[in-house]
């Protein structure tokens, strides 16, 4: 029973509610992301330079093999795809990683802008330190 109350009371903790929370719409965030990027920045920006799709931006490295078959028909070495590397999908997610990058930067400065705000003028000093003072001045004159 010990176990199942330390769960319920580490689940409770705000700390990992927020976080809980972060995470789903940092994944939501995530797609939107991504598809603005796909969908709606590239084709723009691939238009502009020549109706390039930077999705579609590859190099291959080795060219796919066909199936060799002996007189019978047998397979005798499997077909192989060939060896691409995808480098305009690369250049999609740098992207995006700078859009959400910038995103979070704002977030951020507009959350400090506004905890600056919220610090208060210093407390004003108890009563009894108030009274020490003004002791403290009298006795200097």
């Amino acid at each position: 029973m010990g176990i199942v109350k330390e769960f319920k009371d580490f689940i409770m903790k705000g700390n990992v509610v927020d976080m809980a929370v972060g995470i789903i719409i940092g994944a939501a965030f995530g797609s939107v992301v991504k598809s603005l990027v796909d969908n709606v920045m590239m084709p723009p920006l691939g238009y502009v330079m020549g109706g390039i799709d930077f999705s579609s931006f590859s190099f291959e490295i080795a060219p796919a093999v066909p199936a060799v078959l002996d007189d019978a028909g047998k397979v005798v070495t499997a077909a192989k795809d060939p060896i691409v590397l995808k480098y305009g999908i690369f250049l999609n997610s740098i992207i995006a990683l700078v859009i959400q990058g910038l995103a979070v930067f704002s977030i951020v400065k507009v959350m400090n802008r506004l905890h600056k705000k919220e610090e208060a003028a210093p407390a004003a000093p108890p009563a009894d330190v108030v009274l020490l003072t003004e002791i403290r001045d009298l006795l200097k004159k």
